[in-house]
């Protein structure tokens, strides 16, 4: 059978005992979310045959149903060998919208809560050698404000920023099994200036009389070997390297790691992962990576496919936009109202491409009270997943935060956000809320799609005070450094209903002009660490993209990348 996204979808910490779920599952819509009540967790056949991963609102689905789906659910079986039993087995889920409920066997596995981090179930007490029942329902109450969604249309059809929903499964659902005591999680710290990773590990449960032992390779050569010894369910040890090679644009050097547990001589555990050593701080307002001055020249990626709305057809997709972005001389990018799989990390691990993590802040509003504590649980969870990816080089929860309704919870909800990302994570810089009303930020940024050059130019002149919209409410310090996170989202169609931000160019020369103009304003003032240009590709009706919605470029890729990589004014 050919299964769809059949690659491992969790490359930094691997195992080979696991099987691939994707594939044809049994499928019913259940509008009134009655579907417990009517016996749909009995029910064979469901009514509909779906392809997981792709969310029924897409045509690689095999459904394409567009409306308000209130639940889904899913069923099929799958055949575990006689040596899963034999320790623990773990069913995990990249990502379901939004409350998901498992069944194995006729008995509840789960609940989680969150349509963007990766959850597991043990579901070791239901699981039988042979073959297994497996029914999960999401259940997805967009419309009731009590949920983050992101770019997900709010209404029937699509309009404006918002594009087609997504409801239920939409990455890859995989068994696993592991040992009766395993490595559950982990963290990996790197010490760029040191050469050394802090390795902390978490296991499922205490262990005694244990070793950990972590062992480094560059292209196959022996850098490093360290052992800790365990007496609990968690261990650190800090592992150096023989010979430093750092990561970044343009060399993106990784390390092979391997973990082993061992107890009585004995292996118990073992993981395959990498990492990198790379470190990111700022220098005044200039942005260093490893020590030397990195102007982020950032593509908006927003993650949306024609085929498959937040998945991506194939493991080669996720490539192809990152080399997309890097031809037209981008670095990273804004991953932006999404959190993007593992596997597109990988890539950008490997491939040298510098990306900004972000929580789908949009549909829950943070001047209510509920709205932190719903928003932080699934934040710390995708940074908890996130920690040790090395193209993660800054955090940003919210986008697009303002008004003054509750101006006080509002405020607290940033705050409390920003607290937490920093107490979670004290490597990496945090936006509070990316070009809306900060609170307390690492960097002062803005959003900005002024269209005139000569207005942008004068705007963001070395020396000229920081443009802030909100200017009235809050104020620049004048010290942290400053980053125009959006700008240009330059209009370019033949689609009357189509729309970019401003009046469009008439010639493809008109276009390049202004885009030559506005970038150059930016990579010009000293005191910008960076910029952000909206966006990559068109998605649906926004069609200010580099590139279509079907990845054809608009322009000559070698032009734009001529105009992003000239020297900027920092790095000189």
């Amino acid at each position: 059978m050919n299964i769809p996204r059949p690659e491992y979808p969790r490359p930094q910490f691997r195992r080979p005992t696991w099987l691939n779920l994707n594939g044809p599952w049994q499928f019913e819509i259940d509008h009134g979310a009655s579907g417990r009540a009517r016996g749909l967790i009995e029910k064979d056949p469901l009514d509909q045959t779906i392809q997981v991963p792709f969310c029924p609102e897409s045509q690689l689905s095999g459904i394409g149903y567009k409306d308000f789906m209130a639940a889904v659910w899913y069923r099929r079986t799958f055949t575990l060998p006689e040596e899963a039993l034999e320790g623990r087995v773990l069913l995990h889920f990249g990502a379901v919208d939004y409350q998901a409920e498992a069944w194995v066997n006729g008995k509840s596995v789960g609940v989680h809560s969150g349509g963007y981090a990766s959850f597991t179930f043990d579901i070791t007490e239901a699981a039988v050698a042979g073959e297994n029942t497996l029914v999960v329902c999401a259940d997805d109450k967009q419309r009731e404000g009590r949920q983050p969604f992101g770019k997900q249309s709010d209404r029937y059809k699509s309009y404006a920023c918002s594009y087609t929903r997504t409801t239920g499964i939409w990455q890859t659902v995989w068994v696993e099994w592991v040992p009766d005591t395993y490595m559950q999680s982990f963290r990996l710290t790197p010490d760029a200036e040191n050469g050394t990773v802090l390795v902390d590990v978490q296991l499922n449960k205490p262990i005694k009389n244990a070793w950990l032992t972590a062992i480094a390779t560059f292209e196959n050569a022996l850098q490093g070997v360290k052992t800790a010894f365990i007496d609990d369910d968690k261990v650190q040890l800090l592992l150096s390297v023989e010979d430093k090679h750092l990561w970044g644009p343009g060399h993106p050097a990784l390390y092979d790691l391997k973990l082993e547990l061992s107890a009585e001589g004995k292996t118990v555990d073992a993981v395959d992962s990498y990492f990198a050593l790379r470190s990111v701080c700022f220098r005044g307002k200039t942005f260093l990576l490893n020590g030397e001055p990195l102007f982020q020249r950032l593509i908006l990626d927003q993650g949306f496919y024609p085929d498959g709305i937040y998945t991506a057809p194939s493991d080669d997709a996720l490539v192809h936009d990152i080399e997309m972005s890097m031809a037209m001389g981008f670095n990273g990018a804004r991953l932006h109202q999404k959190v993007f799989e593992q596997r597109f990390l990988y890539h950008a691990d490997r491939l040298g491409y510098i990306c900004w993590g972000e929580m789908p802040s949009w549909g829950i509003d943070p001047a209510r009270p509920q709205t932190l504590g719903i928003f932080l649980r699934e934040w710390l969870e995708v940074m908890e997943r996130d920690y040790s990816a090395p193209s993660i080089i800054g955090w940003c929860p919210f986008n697009e935060v303002w008004g003054e309704s509750n101006e006080g919870q509002r405020d607290l909800t940033l705050q409390v956000t920003y607290r937490a990302t920093k107490a979670v994570d004290k490597t990496r810089p945090v936006i509070d809320t990316s070009g809306g009303w900060h609170t307390e930020t690492d960097i002062f940024d803005t959003h900005d799609y002024e269209q005139s050059v000569e207005i942008f130019k004068e705007r963001y002149a070395p020396g000229a005070p920081l443009y802030d919209r909100f200017e009235s409410h809050q104020h620049y310090d004048g010290v942290k450094p400053m980053f125009v996170s959006e700008y240009g989202g330059i209009r370019w169609t033949n689609d009357v209903y189509g729309w970019g931000y401003g009046i469009g160019p008439k010639t493809e020369e008109e276009f390049i002009e202004r885009y030559r103009g506005l970038t150059t304003a930016l990579l010009s003032n000293p005191e910008h660490c960076g910029f952000c240009y909206t966006q990559l590709t068109d998605v649906e009706q926004e069609q200010n993209g580099l590139y279509t919605y079907e990845r054809v470029a608009k322009f000559p890729p070698a032009v734009i990348r001529e105009i992003n990589t000239q020297k900027a004014a920092c790095e000189k």
